[in-house]
């Protein structure tokens, strides 16, 4: 069992940078791939990034990539997505999610086992 608590979420302006963070309790989180999905008000939830747990690979959404970076720190168990350039479009709720499927940071956001309550992530113009 995983139990995650995103943090970090609020409201910024178009252009200006978040870093949410995502505390997991259990022993064995650095067995997970831990991603990052949000979900904007009447759509359905999508994959943002990614982050293995043995080879520490990382994957990202198109929409994300070069803006946003995933990382992990297996000893505070935390992860992390520090979001720059963020665009109205970011607007949405962000949730931690974590898994075991083999496919690692390439598992699509409906096979993530675990997932947090999620954080408000609020771009304005």
């Amino acid at each position: 069992q995983v139990q995650l608590v995103e943090s970090g979420g609020g409201l910024v302006q178009a252009g200006g940078s978040l870093r949410l963070s995502c505390a997991a309790s259990g022993r064995t989180f650095s067995k997970y791939t831990m991603g990052w999905i949000r979900q904007a008000p009447g759509k359905e939830r999508k994959f943002v990034a990614a982050i293995s747990w043995r080879s520490g690979n990382t994957n990202y959404a198109d929409s994300v990539r070069g803006r946003f970076t995933i990382s992990r720190d297996d000893v505070e168990n935390t992860v992390y997505l520090q979001m720059n350039s963020l665009k109205l479009e970011d607007t949405a709720v962000y949730y931690c999610a974590a898994s075991q499927n083999p496919l690692g940071a390439r598992v699509s956001a409906p096979l993530y086992d675990y997932w947090g309550q999620g954080t408000q992530v609020t771009v304005s113009s």
